[in-house]
């Protein structure tokens, strides 16, 4: 991946493994001895908190956040707004923050400092190693200027309906010398039919194009039909409403074919939702089904595995929306809804993606190697995905449940896995506390190295298989 600031792909990285793990989980493949998890908690494993505790932890550091910018030695104009906090068991907070200069955004500032328990800064953790200064912050192009290029370069990616809402003065720290720069948001649709949402970054002073990403983040899938299962529902008068008010209020909605707006709540007179088949109607529940159990799945899985609860942490559920477009192929998540959107496909039951050898999707890669960078993010997330499999499962020839893997190696090498209770605690502290917005696969090879030695020891096996895993996928 390229080292350019690059949200999209951290998180496609990040978040592509850590769900691919949870589904194993979710669909039974069994774990080896290996796997088991500790008898107790690791000192440097992340610690359940209440709402209200990570609230008040919150408030604190942001309360001191002036204090804290010149303690790592931030200069007079930068300031600290603080995102999240992390507490281990030893009692060490993880805050991470993003950035402000002269009161606008640094995209690619954030950092992420770590504190002992007796108040002593042990680290600082930046996605931007140069120092923010920026001689000027009067822009040499007009914000109209960088609109239109914004809209050209959305056009050449094949958008549709596209429109501009703006472009908005950042601090462009993401690569390179930080400089003063637009950021502007293009919406519309994508080539596919998925909603647009391209973020083009644009130097205020030349008016050269810096960097692009993607807003909407796609997760191509098919839905696993899981039998009969128990979903939550809200009874309103004659009806329930597939509402789960024990996984904060996640709801799912039927777009009913269309690709705009949240939709209707799926509603049914019997509380049984769906037939268990596929269907072409836009008004079958069995898609919805799914959704609110895959849903309810991940949450749990995060609660129990991490004491996380939903995706911000905050005790609020994302929402569902099904049936969208018309055998729209994909699904994506989008922030700006707080929500996963599924299409219906095209009836295909063809594995999409594969663990110990991505390269069997006929697009996904095994290896990092200088062309990753240029895949989509669905395919060049393999690379991270080989590692987790090599990590939790090692290498070579095994069945498990009854299904034939046969993972390999860039260098020839034999890995032995650790099994996944360990791998997800690694890659999950890693994420949390060590990665930023500008971790590429060198840098991702470096935090989970740095969770492996606070979780397990710099001289222990854990270490020394993350190290392997990562050799094995050729990042070095």
């Amino acid at each position: 991946m390229s080292p350019l600031y690059a949200r999209h792909k951290r998180t496609t990285l990040a978040i592509a493994t850590a769900v691919a793990a949870g589904a194993l989980l979710a669909t039974g493949v069994t774990t080896s001895a290996t796997a088991q998890p500790a008898a107790k908690p690791l000192a440097a494993a992340p610690t359940q908190l209440s709402a209200a505790a990570r609230t008040t932890l919150i408030q604190q550091a942001q309360a001191g956040a002036a204090d804290t910018a010149q303690r790592i030695g931030l200069g007079a104009k930068e300031k600290l707004v603080v995102k999240d906090v992390v507490k281990d068991v030893d009692g060490t907070l993880h805050t991470r923050y993003e950035r402000t200069y002269a009161g606008l955004p640094v995209l690619g500032g954030d950092l992420i400092v770590h504190t002992a328990k007796s108040g002593k800064t042990e680290g600082v953790t930046k996605a931007a190693k140069s120092a923010i200064k920026v001689s000027s912050l009067k822009p040499q192009i007009t914000a109209a200027k960088a609109e239109k290029q914004a809209v050209s370069a959305a056009k050449t990616l094949g958008s549709a309906k596209t429109t501009a809402d703006g472009a908005r003065k950042v601090i462009w720290a993401g690569s390179g010398k930080p400089v003063l720069a637009y950021e502007t948001v293009v919406g519309g649709l994508q080539d596919d039919g998925t909603p647009n949402q391209l973020h083009v970054i644009t130097d205020a002073a030349t008016g050269k194009k810096l960097y692009e990403y993607q807003g909407i983040e796609n997760a191509t899938g098919k839905t696993l039909y899981s039998g009969t299962v128990t979903l939550n529902s809200v009874q309103s008068g004659s009806t329930y409403q597939l509402t789960d008010s024990a996984r904060g209020n996640h709801k799912t909605y039927n777009l009913a074919r269309k690709t705009s707006g949240t939709g209707t709540l799926v509603a049914s007179s019997t509380n049984v939702f769906g037939t268990g088949t596929a269907s072409t109607s836009s008004s079958d529940q069995t898609a919805a089904a799914d959704a609110a159990y895959g849903a309810a799945e991940t949450w749990d899985f995060y609660k129990s595995t991490f004491g996380r609860s939903g995706i911000k942490n905050n005790g609020v559920g994302a929402y569902s929306r099904v049936h969208y477009g018309n055998a729209y192929v994909n699904a994506f998540w989008d922030d700006s809804c707080f929500c996963m959107t599924y299409g219906d496909g095209s009836g295909n039951g063809t594995p999409l993606r594969y663990m110990d050898k991505p390269s069997k999707d006929g697009g996904s890669s095994d290896y990092w190697s200088s062309s990753v960078g240029t895949k989509d993010v669905h395919y060049s997330s393999g690379v991270a995905n080989h590692f987790f499999y090599l990590l939790s499962e090692g290498s070579g020839s095994k069945t498990i449940n009854g299904v034939t893997y046969n993972s390999p190696t860039y260098n020839g090498s034999t890995v032995t896995g650790i099994g996944r209770a360990k791998a997800l605690q690694i890659w999950y502290k890693a994420l949390t506390t060590y990665m930023t917005s500008t971790t590429n696969y060198k840098a991702a090879r470096t935090a989970t190295l740095n969770a492996a030695s606070a979780l397990y020891g710099s001289t222990s096996t854990e270490y020394k298989a993350v190290a392997a895993a990562w050799s094995a996928v050729n990042v070095a």
